[in-house]
């Protein structure tokens, strides 16, 4: 299962809409068996390896690229490709609300626009951290109290400390995991270019 879940990696990181097809077919693995899951992802990656926006591109990882990801979770989280691999990972170990929570941080400190600062923060907090939200994460009280305090006139920097949290959390758990997976083994053989480990 996990080289097809890396074959949606190398199909899917780049196209636009790439996070509504993503998580729909990790909902698709989670609800059919086997065999369906195989003939659904080989529909995915033919439909998608044909579209004009892959015509003549390669979307592999080169050998250093993968290698560098082992290093740290810093260094796999600042490669698309890799921040991809990584969030496919944890979706199929159905925790991927860390990854998502931290993304939705690493954007909202870029914003520019002050006037959606505020709606933004709450929508963030609505989905991620206010009790029985739909992708609840972890957080201390005092972590989640500091945040609410924030959202009558947010800052860039209001998830900055659950951010950090959320980051620590991954990297002692969830990258342990991924680099020893057999998703990480098999994006460093399609690297180094072993396509035996392709064939189903």
């Amino acid at each position: 299962m996990f080289v097809l879940l890396m074959l949606v990696v190398m199909t899917l990181v780049s196209n636009d809409s790439s996070h509504i097809i993503l998580t729909e077919s990790i909902e698709f693995f989670r609800k059919r068996n086997w065999r369906t899951r195989i003939r659904y992802l080989l529909k995915i990656t033919s439909s998608f390896s044909s579209s004009k926006c892959m015509a003549g591109r390669s979307y592999r990882p080169t050998v250093e690229e993968v290698n560098q990801w082992a290093q740290s979770l810093d260094k796999l989280l600042s490669h698309k490709y890799g921040k991809a691999a990584f969030q496919i990972f944890l979706k199929s170990e159905f925790c991927d609300e860390n990854i998502e929570f931290w993304t939705a941080c690493e954007e909202f400190r870029t914003m520019t626009s002050l006037g959606k600062l505020s709606s933004r923060a709450r929508t963030i907090y609505e989905e991620f951290i206010q009790c029985d939200a739909p992708k609840e994460i972890n957080l201390d009280y005092q972590t989640k109290d500091a945040i609410i305090q924030s959202l009558p006139l947010p800052s860039l920097t209001c998830f900055l400390s659950a951010q950090k949290k959320v980051f620590n959390l991954m990297e002692n758990n969830s990258y342990p995991r991924f680099i020893h997976s057999e998703l990480y083994k098999e994006l460093c053989a399609v690297a180094r270019g072993e396509g035996k480990y392709l064939k189903f």
